[in-house]
């Protein structure tokens, strides 16, 4: 991990054990993540009203995961969101919204 998010991706980043994560909303995480979550605006809807669950959220990250070591658990990232807390998660949050709304 511990790698620099690239804005020209699209790519965000949150702190998981003390590291950043690379999240990259790529076609694939994306469909994985739809096929998980539903219909991606309808998660979108539900962030911008303040409805998302917590496991919508890591559930997006977890999808969108880029260059994460084969050790890390979707639990553990669960976990690194709620020690940092929501705030902490909020502009990766944005940054992967954003990137389903407008795209690159």
């Amino acid at each position: 991990m511990n790698a620099v998010p690239n804005p020209v991706r699209g790519e965000a980043a949150v702190r998981v054990a003390g590291e950043m994560l690379v999240l990259r909303p790529t076609f694939a995480a994306l469909v994985a993540a739809e096929q998980e979550l539903g219909p991606l605006f309808d998660l979108v809807e539900r962030a911008a009203a303040g409805r998302l669950a917590l496991a919508e959220l890591v559930g997006l990250f977890w999808h969108c995961r880029h260059g994460a070591p084969a050790a890390l658990t979707r639990d553990a990232l669960g976990e690194a969101v709620v020690e940092g807390g929501m705030s902490a998660a909020t502009p990766a949050l944005k940054v992967l919204l954003t990137q389903i709304l407008a795209g690159r």
